[in-house]
Parts: C-alpha cells; structure tokens; sequence
C-alpha cells in the first residue's frame, strides 16, 4: 500500500478525478479490440459501435455478438424454465438455503424502507400518485464468474417496490449457460424471464428493445466498462441506476481496532478487481505497521492473491492526528464502502456525509453487506456518494404531482400567477388563468 502522513497530502491524493472519462484501457484491451473488430478504438468507440448495431439489427447483432465476444453460439437468447429447474440439481443444498437466507433478509429491510403507494394527498387540492415501473432490466456480470448475490440485491427491492416485470440479463459462459447459481438467485428472486446475453450488447437490447429483448423503463447493476458506458450512453431513453465502477472500502481505525479484522476487510474487496480501492486512514502508527504484516500473511491464504495483491498494490494508508481529520478525508472521498473500526463509532457517525454504506464496529464486517446484512450491496462508486444512494425501493418507483382545486382556491392564486406570466412574457399563460376569472364574474 501506499503510505502517506499527514492530511495535506492525503487529501490531495484522495481528490477524485473523473476515471470514467478518462478511461483508455490496457495494452491488451487494446489488442483485443482490434483483434476482434479489426481497427484500433478506444473503449467509448467500441460501445458507441456496439450500440447502434444492436439499435438496427436487433437479435442479429444479439447472436453476432455472442459468438465474436463470448466465444459461443447460442441457438436462443432466452433461458427456459426448464433451464432454470435443471439449476435446482446443479446446485449444493446449502447453497439454496443460504440465498433464501439472504433472500429474506433483503426483503425485510426493504419492506421496512417502502414508500407508501397509490395517492397521497398532502392537503385537499394537492398531491402524488406513487406507482411502481412496469420493467425493470437487471444487468448481472457473469461470463467467468457467478453473482447470485447481485441477483437477490436488485430483483428484490424491485419486487418489494411492485414493478411488474423483470428482465435479467447476464453473459454466457463457453457453454453457452448462465451459472445455476445465478439462474436459482433469480428464481428465489422472482425474475420473470432471463436472457443469454452481456456486455454493451445488453445494454443496448434493453435500452431499445429487439424481436426477442424486451424494452424496459429502467436498467440496473454493475458491470465493466464497456457495460458502464452504455448504460451511460443509452441514458435517456432509459433510466439507469448509477454509473458503478471497481470496488472501494474506506477503514477508519484507531488503536482499538483488531488488525486481522482490518486487513482481511481490505483483502475482500481487494480480490474483486484489480482497480479495487483498498484504502486505510488510521490515527495509530502501531496499528498501520501490524495491518501491514497481516496483509501479506492474509494474501498467501487467498485463491485470488494475483489481483488483490496487485489492487493492494495501488491501495493507501494514511496516517492522520486525529478522527476528525480522517472523517474530512472520508466526506471527500465518498467510498461506496466505509468501516468505522473506532472507538465511540456512533458518535463519530453524525459527521458522515458522503459514503454509500457504513458499517459500525467490528462485527459488521463489508462482506455480511455483500451478502445477508439485507441492505442492497448495489452501491455509489467513484465519489457518486457525493450525490448518490445505494439501490433501493425509491429506485423502481415513479411519481406524478396531482393538483385539484376548487374554484376559489383557482381564483385566489390566479392572480399572482397572470403577474409571474406576463412578467415572463408568456401572455397565453396569462390568459389561461384569466379566462377561468372572467367566467366567474371576478374580473371586469
């Protein structure tokens, strides 16, 4: 890890720039690119390329993309339901019940985070109308790796919301098959249909529809890249949830804090990615030393040593005077992940106000959050904490204001209304108003 001393440099380091932007891609990414579409592009060329191929063929572009990206040739994009129950056998009992396990967790906490539906009057004349999306598109990586826990943290906050269909999509393996894993998440979850399908490629068919891909109103979960700029480019014609990039954790520790605890937090995020955020601010020099030891004892255990050691590597550990000055540098970060391994926590914890989710104490290690905790693991990264939240049942609910008067409520406003109007030189505003007052005799 990279050390520093002293909030100065620290939060000059820890001043975000904007990675998405200025995303170029590796050498080898690079090679690949043009290997596979035959010229040198940058990462926003290949998406923009991607999408409006999809935009004009539909499935065509579909199946291509899955045989020149995934390697595989699929005879159907859809996941059938006999599929989804061969799943059920591939899958190890104890596997099924810990995702019910999850399941019901995350269903409690965002049953008790629901917003009230239906129409809700404020007063007598004004309101809302609350009512759930019609389809929601969940985007859940795949290809090399299972991420049934994805499945469970975005489908159930939608369900609890009430959206009437979703629509999974997720890469396919050389087999051309979905993990079981994920196919028993989605079922546990209530997903309706499920296609063989990932990447910008994705995106784009939920975005815009094809003869198989429904069109949705929404598009939720983390991806690549190249699955990040698509959702960013399609937004607009859809709604997206975020931007979501590598994984962060932020701990902040004192001497109170057990180091095993905080470097084997550290390494869990670490072996997501190899751009993962490991980062530590500590009050304690004693402490940093002993993290430090642990993080190389805990790598030789990890199946995954190549890229935690690598995103460790890149990670940082600031010693800070004081818990104060380690909050600061936490508000300017915004991590998606924040671990307060410090004494008197929930004191300190009024004076957080950038991070997606914080977790008090030791007992509440990243990784319950990842999977049972109950709270969505759908988070704000790259400093979106700033203005951002984690997925929730607000995300997949759409409001409309309602206004009803009376007469005399109209004619007691109308007034300062035709004054606003014709101030802003919209006469036809004016007179719309105006016209309702003449019919009630109130102006001469």
């Amino acid at each position: 890890m990279i050390r520093i001393k002293g909030f100065s440099e620290a939060k000059q380091l820890l001043t975000r720039k904007n990675t998405l932007e200025s995303f170029v891609g590796s050498p080898r990414l690079s090679a690949q690119i043009k290997r596979i579409f035959g010229e040198e592009l940058s990462p926003q060329q290949v998406v923009e390329h991607i999408v409006a191929e999809v935009k004009d063929k539909g499935d065509e572009a579909l199946f291509c993309y899955a045989s020149r990206l995934d390697g595989v040739e699929l005879e159907s994009l859809e996941v059938s339901r006999r599929e989804i129950l061969a799943a059920y056998d591939s899958v190890d009992d104890g596997l099924i019940s810990a995702l019910k396990l999850a399941a019901k967790r995350i269903r409690d906490f965002h049953l008790g985070c629901a917003t009230k539906r239906g129409v809700v009057f404020i007063n007598h004349y004004l309101g809302r109308q609350i009512q759930p999306l019609s389809k929601v598109g969940l985007y859940i990586p795949g290809g090399t790796a299972a991420y049934p826990s994805t499945v469970l943290m975005i489908a159930i906050p939608a369900n609890v919301a009430g959206v009437k269909e979703l629509i999974m999509v997720s890469p396919p393996n050389k087999d051309g098959e979905i993990p079981a894993a994920t196919l028993v998440a989605a079922d546990i979850a209530g997903v309706q249909r499920i296609f063989k399908v990932g990447g910008a490629q994705a995106i784009a068919a939920l975005a815009f529809g094809t003869e198989t891909v429904p069109k949705v109103d929404k598009i939720c979960g983390p991806g690549n890249i190249f699955v990040t700029l698509a959702k960013k480019m399609v937004y607009g014609v859809v709604a997206v949830d975020g931007l979501q990039g590598p994984s962060e954790i932020m701990i902040v520790a004192d001497d109170s804090a057990d180091p095993s605890f905080c470097a084997a937090d550290l390494l869990a995020q670490a072996e997501h990615d190899i751009l993962a955020s490991p980062i530590l601010i500590t009050t304690s020099f004693d402490l940093a030393n002993q993290i430090d030891k642990e993080v190389v004892k805990q790598l030789k255990k990890l199946k995954r040593r190549s890229i935690a050691t690598q995103a460790m590597n890149r990670g940082v550990l600031v010693l800070v005077d004081n818990i104060d000055e380690a909050v600061e540098l936490v508000n300017l970060y915004a991590p998606e992940h924040l671990s307060l391994m410090i004494a008197n926590a929930l004191a300190t914890l009024p004076k957080i106000i950038n991070a997606g989710c914080i977790f008090i104490g030791e007992n509440s290690a990243v990784a319950l959050g990842d999977y049972v905790a109950g709270p969505s693991h759908v988070l704000p990264t790259g400093g979106s904490a700033h203005f951002n939240s984690p997925l929730g049942v607000e995300d997949f609910l759409k409001t409309s204001n309602i206004i009803a008067f009376d007469k005399a409520t109209a004619l007691k406003l109308g007034s300062a209304a035709m004054v606003i109007a014709k101030a802003e030189g919209l006469d036809a505003h004016a007179r719309s108003v105006e016209e309702r007052i003449r019919k009630q005799g109130n102006l001469k």
